[in-house]
């Protein structure tokens, strides 16, 4: 995985987010505005992709670029701006954020009424590695320093412990992990049951 080591310019039109990681949403309200928040990533924790982001990974480009400078995308695409972040910080547990989606957007909207529902309840980070360290025997990637430029909201979660944690005003939780990766892991279970039933030795 590439990492980009020297001076770190102004304006980056070439460089690209190099790894996506999925968190959970928990939505716990929401207000007529659209304003949201959480967790994006929940340190120390191992993902499906066997990564474990660190404390302190994204503190370097949060001073640089700040929560202003991290876009709020649909599904990772560049073409689809939803919102904005209004704070991205820190803390014991991972990194929190706050962010608003946008009422004039016609796809904010729709990813409103969606959070209200419970049918979207994914977030995304897509960061560039700058500094990481793979455990040989495990083979757990822990990343030691990101380069954090975007949270998307997504469909398909990876990290379920990482969620929103306040959404005002629309007041439910969702389980640990979506029905999705339930459904997931079952038709899983089933192929590799119906593997061995037709292998004979």
């Amino acid at each position: 995985m590439h990492a980009y080591r020297g001076p770190r310019p102004h304006a980056r039109p070439i460089l690209r987010p190099n790894a996506r990681k999925f968190a959970n949403l928990e939505l716990a309200g929401i207000t007529g505005d659209g304003t949201f928040s959480g967790y994006a990533s929940v340190f120390g924790e191992v993902d499906l992709g066997k990564d474990r982001i660190e404390r302190g990974a994204f503190l370097n480009s949060l001073v640089e670029r700040g929560a202003p400078g991290v876009r709020m995308l649909f599904q990772h695409d560049p073409n689809e701006p939803i919102g904005a972040w209004k704070t991205i910080r820190e803390d014991e547990r991972g990194l929190y954020v706050e962010g608003v989606l946008s009422p004039g957007v016609a796809r904010s909207r729709e990813v409103l009424a969606l959070m209200k529902s419970g049918a979207l309840d994914g977030l995304s980070i897509g960061f560039r590695t700058v500094r990481a360290r793979t455990d040989a025997k495990t083979g757990v990637r822990r990343i030691l320093e990101a380069d954090l430029w975007e949270i998307s909201v997504v469909t398909f979660p990876m990290l379920p412990s990482a969620r929103v944690s306040n959404v005002k005003h629309a007041r439910f939780f969702r389980d640990r992990e979506t029905e999705l990766v339930r459904q997931m892991r079952r038709a899983a279970k089933m192929m590799m049951s119906s593997t061995f039933k037709g292998t004979t030795i």
